[in-house]
Order: structure tokens, then sequence, then C-alpha cells
């Protein structure tokens, strides 16, 4: 995330919205944002619902335990509401391939 803010300008200067979204609670979010310097929405999916929903949980096992977690991933949405672009694991961390689409698409 910290990546897509260093990137904020320029994803904003093509007309795009970012949006982080977490499993963690809204006080690791807001802590996290702090320490990071994020100003865009932080979402919440303490639930994994929405992880699910999009195919992006991942079960990991510390110690004997049993815990759910999220894979990292970057979803270009359109205005239309359709998922344009996906990148996900070490692809979602770098942001420059999603900033040229959308400021492609802004020049379009």
């Amino acid at each position: 995330m910290r990546n897509f803010q260093q990137n904020i300008d320029k994803l904003e200067a093509a007309d795009t919205q970012v949006l982080g979204v977490s499993m963690d609670s809204p006080f690791a979010q807001y802590a996290f944002a702090q320490q990071n310097g994020i100003s865009f929405p932080l979402l919440g999916d303490q639930s994994g619902a929405a992880t699910k929903e999009y195919g992006l949980e991942q079960p990991m096992d510390i110690k004997g335990v049993h815990l759910e977690s999220a894979r990292r991933a970057t979803f270009l949405i359109d205005k239309e509401g359709r998922i344009s672009e996906i990148q996900v694991d070490r692809e979602a961390i770098d942001p420059s391939h999603i900033v040229t689409i959308c400021e492609r698409k802004k020049k379009s």
C-alpha cells in the first residue's frame, strides 16, 4: 500500500480512486495508515467474506494454529464495475503497471 501511496498523485490525476482492503481490525488499519502516511481509504474485511469472494484466501498454520490470511492483490475496476486488470502476490506490490494503464485510459 505504501507503493500506491507514493503514486497517489499520478493515479488521482488519471481519474483513479485508490482503496485498500485488509482483514485487519479498524484499529490496526488506522495505526498502519498513520505509520505509513496512507491518505486513501482503507476498507475492512475482518470476516474474510470479500477475500473469499475474490479467491484470495490464504490458509496458514503457525505453530499448529490455523489462520486465514489474504494474498496481496490489485484489482483495477472500471467505471462500469468490471474488473479490467488483476495482479496477485509479487506483481501486486509494484503499482507501475496499474499506473501506466490508468494514465493511458485517461488520455484516450
